[in-house]
């Protein structure tokens, strides 16, 4: 393994940015501590987690985090995937692992679009009929 991996995660409009590198299983997103970032969501933190506790070699890394966009909860599943995705990159034991997890696929679901002629994007304007 070289000495940093790079990985990239997405979740609706946030891009998360992970570097992998040797250290003591440190997790600091946007220069925060993990914990210090989700304050007082500890679903989130807990998602951002996942990945790491179930990899049992990933506690020898650290993980430097960049994510932008979105917001909180989009912003923690990208960062899920890029986690996932850097340590798949150690190889196919921790790959298989993260797969039978679901972490590895990227969650497509994106906000629909705004239609003309309507208010919202599926939302119709009462019909009148007299």
């Amino acid at each position: 393994m070289k000495d940093a991996m790079l990985a990239t995660g997405r979740r609706k409009t946030s891009v998360a940015q992970v570097k992998l590198s040797p250290g003591a299983g440190k997790v600091v997103i946007n220069e925060k501590p993990a914990d210090d970032y989700f304050r007082g969501c500890p679903r989130y933190y807990g998602m951002v987690q996942a990945p790491i506790t179930n990899i049992e070699a990933a506690k020898t890394y650290d993980f430097q985090v960049r994510v932008e966009g979105g917001g909180i909860a989009s912003q923690a599943g990208a960062i899920r995937h890029a986690l996932s995705r850097a340590l798949a990159k150690m190889g196919d034991d921790a790959k298989k692992t993260l797969k039978k997890a679901g972490f590895l696929t990227r969650d497509s679901r994106m906000v629909e679009r705004k239609k003309p002629g309507q208010p919202k994007a599926r939302k119709r304007f009462q019909y009148s009929k007299r």
